[in-house]
């Protein structure tokens, strides 16, 4: 029985956007906020978002352009966690231990205006402490207290200057500031002569009250020096009990504000007891220490109390981060370092924040090839989802460049969710290669490449269209337009019961239809300009199919499309490209010789032929033996190729046309010219399913269209692609005309039949085939030669 070709309805399947009412424009139809057709990764990011314990991290697994990472951000957009509990990040200096700043948690968005309150703070100190101590109460105290010890002191030398008077020896200050016992004659100090020419005993008299009275001296010196420090003692003592009513007078208010918060009036009450010892710093006494201290791009205060807000969060705002460029110190934050008069320093005040401390509380989005990129992040990333901390140390200390004192900040603790994108690869390469990436992204959020289809699925492919125009700004979209952009969705799916999830390569048609309308000054997006910005995107990248096909119009790639010949067909085949791919027809030729029933596969006897074009060659070796030979070997020895293949084959989906071939070198049945065929087959030769159908067809319609057109010519598929078939306006319009066709086919030999016009044939019971058939016609030339072979041995 004759097999009928395809309608052209089963070609292309329109859009039917019944459902859409009146709303015929996209003016009128209400944006999706919403990515449909993802309904299990949406799943999936709802479980992990609702478990706060360790390790329920995000993968989101999909090709690029799917719009994962616009689904995310909608997702969270709308669903705010408000009982996540907030905070802001500050770090301070630690008074007890400077290379070790201490880290301040404050409620969310009080951060900003703690620092302000202290800031303030601090900077009225700078004015009103240096005034305290420049007043005439403060004077008069002090110089109350040096009178006393000067008294004091003055008397003390004034009654050991009287007993030495009395033993005619003078108490003298050096200009040095030494105290100096001189022997006396009458009124004057003897000189070394009159002091020589006194008698020994007057001189043993002399040198015995000396020496008593130096050992009075000395005695009198310590206590002048006990005196001078408890002089010293009282006056520090003062300046602090000044200070001291200087700060609590500043300190009250600001800690009577936190006093709900323990851990920041603990901070405050560390840094005024730490001005009181530091009380130089403002009265100006170390210019060294003072530059040093106020050595501040920011404000006119000393560093040391300054507060550095490294994170502050607006509540009740879920922190939502994504990080385009994840470096380490991007990632973990790092520390500054600062020069002043030629000295390198660092502190507190130089922590810069990382995405991570930003994300800390809520989400923070990555790609995970630029992650792993990265030199350290990964681990890193590890080390801080494990402890649940951030440990901000330098990646110079962490591969050992650099043996500079650094400062060691205490950890914030990290509660964050973290989402990585990575297509199928990455994600196995991590799964496979890493213990530790299963037990910190327990959660993965498969997203999917295609949709059922159905008018109701159609309706709200429409709105997300609407979504993407409003959101670009772009002309709306009239009905027929969201009809085309649908139909080619559908031929991005390569299934007429799917649509193509990829929502960025429908934003980019969008974008280049609205240009096409701008530039005819069109009010709205229609269907022409659809279709011109397709042929536009085509004309961009057709370049490689362009040449191939001048090599058709110039007959230097040799292929007939009208005609018969024998052990020759038309097989179509796809070339991808980076960013296209397209059909092109070859000439596939077998040849037998005498020999031992061998098929030798030439591509993969000079390795142009890959693994799965070599299994189908066995596989339609097997199928040919289990017709022709199941009692004696086929004595002849077939050689397969693919004419002009300079370059690498594989893939199955030439089987088909290979049995074909086979079959009509070793019947001597001619093979149409006129009609190509694609598809592989099993053992028992039943059509198997091939991608790029579209692509296939379209490529043998535009050859044809080169070479010259018949009514007869066309192409045989698998039944189980006709679902797949979304082909262009010219090629259906071809076959409504009947002046193109396409047959589908359950088993390779119905697509024999069509390709020879003659029936394959069926064994009768004994085995035997029809003589008026291919089948017997290469069962007689079979059992000829092995008659001849049987007579020559």
């Amino acid at each position: 029985m004759a097999i009928s070709a395809l309608d052209a309805q089963q070609l292309y399947r329109p859009a039917d956007l019944s459902l859409l009412g009146t709303n015929n424009s996209t003016r009128e139809l209400e944006p999706l906020d919403d990515i449909i057709g993802q309904e299990r990764a949406q799943s999936a990011v709802e479980f992990a978002m609702s478990i706060r314990d360790k390790g329920y991290n995000i993968f989101a697994i999909g090709r690029s352009g799917l719009g994962k990472r616009t689904m995310m951000l909608r997702y969270l957009k709308r669903h705010q966690q408000l009982e996540q509990e907030l905070n802001d990040w500050c770090y301070v200096a630690n008074f007890d231990e400077p290379r070790t700043p201490q880290v301040l948690r404050l409620p969310a968005g009080s951060g900003a205006q703690f620092k302000k309150e202290v800031e303030k703070t601090v900077l009225r100190l700078v004015k009103a402490l240096p005034l305290a101590f420049d007043n005439e109460v403060y004077y008069r105290r002090a110089d109350k207290l040096k009178t006393q010890l000067t008294q004091r002191q003055e008397a003390t030398l004034a009654e050991l200057a009287t007993e030495a008077k009395e033993k005619q020896v003078r108490l003298t200050i050096s200009p040095d500031g030494d105290y100096q016992l001189m022997a006396l004659n009458g009124e004057e100090p003897h000189t070394d002569e009159s002091y020589a020419a006194l008698p020994e005993a007057e001189r043993n008299k002399f040198e015995e009250n000396i020496r008593h009275l130096e050992s009075r001296l000395r005695g009198i010196v310590r206590q002048l020096t006990e005196w001078e420090e408890e002089f010293s003692t009282k006056q520090q003592q003062h300046d602090e009990q000044v200070a001291r009513e200087v700060l609590s007078h500043f300190f009250k208010p600001l800690k009577d504000d936190y006093r709900a918060v323990p851990e920041i009036r603990n901070f405050l009450t560390a840094m005024q007891k730490d001005m009181l010892g530091n009380l130089d710093i403002f009265l100006e006494q170390s210019e060294d220490q003072l530059g040093l201290a106020y050595a501040s791009l920011e404000k006119k205060m000393p560093r040391r109390y300054q507060v550095n807000l490294l994170v502050t969060q607006e509540q009740p705002n879920f922190p939502v981060v994504v990080e385009e460029n994840p470096t380490y110190h991007g990632l973990f934050g790092y520390v500054e370092n600062a020069t002043f008069r030629g000295t390198v320093f660092t502190d507190f005040s130089l922590i810069r924040s990382g995405s991570l401390h930003r994300a800390n509380g809520g989400v923070l989005l990555m790609d995970a090839i630029k992650v792993l990129e990265r030199p350290y992040v990964w681990d890193g990333l590890k080390r801080a989802l494990r402890s649940r901390t951030l440990d901000l140390n330098s990646l110079e200390r962490e591969v050992s460049l650099s043996g500079t004192v650094s400062l060691e900040p205490q950890p914030i603790p990290l509660d964050v969710k973290i989402v990585l994108f990575g297509d199928y690869q990455t994600y196995q390469l991590l799964q496979h290669y890493d213990p530790d990436f299963c037990e910190l992204f327990k959660v993965t959020a498969d997203f999917e490449d295609t949709m059922p289809r159905s008018a109701k699925v159609e309706s709200l492919y429409a709105r997300f269209i609407s979504s993407i125009v409003h959101d670009n700004q772009l002309l709306h979209c009239d009905h027929s337009a969201i009809a085309r952009i649908i139909e080619y969705s559908s031929r991005q799916a390569e299934d007429q019961t799917q649509l193509s999830l990829h929502s960025a390569n429908v934003a980019n048609l969008l974008r280049e239809s609205h240009y096409c309308a701008k530039s005819t000054n069109a009010r709205a997006i229609r269907a022409t300009h659809v279709e011109q910005a397709l042929a536009q995107q085509e004309q961009r990248v057709s370049k490689l199919r362009d040449q191939l096909m001048l090599g058709f119009t110039q007959g230097t790639n040799l292929l007939e499309v009208k005609g018969k010949a024998v052990g020759q067909i038309n097989a179509l085949s796809v070339i991808a490209t980076s960013d296209h791919q397209f059909g092109m027809p070859n000439r596939i030729t077998a040849s037998t010789s005498f020999g031992k029933g061998e098929v030798l596969d030439i591509e993969h006897k000079v390795r142009l032929g890959g693994k799965i074009h070599s299994k189908g060659v066995w596989i339609l070796s097997a199928f040919i033996n289990g017709l022709l030979a199941k009692d004696q070997a086929i004595p002849l020895t077939t050689s397969l190729t693919f004419e002009q293949s300079y370059s690498g084959v594989d893939g199955d989906s030439a089987s088909m046309a290979e049995c074909c071939a086979i079959l009509s070198a070793i019947s001597g049945i001619a093979i149409r010219q006129d009609i190509a065929i694609t598809g592989s087959m099993n053992q028992f030769g039943e059509a198997q399913p091939i991608g790029g159908v579209n692509e296939k067809i379209e490529g043998f319609f535009d050859v044809c269209q080169l070479k010259g057109r018949k009514h007869t010519q066309g192409v045989i598929i698998p039944r189980s692609n006709v679902n797949n078939l979304m082909l262009k306006k010219s090629v259906v319009d071809a076959v409504a005309q009947g002046k193109f066709h396409i047959w589908s086919v359950t088993h390779v030999l119905e697509a024999l039949s069509i390709l020879c016009d003659m029936p394959a044939g069926a064994a009768d019971k004994r085995g035997q085939f029809p003589l008026r058939s291919i089948l017997g016609a290469a069962s007689a030339n079979l059992a000829t030669l092995r008659t001849a072979n049987t007579n020559i041995s």
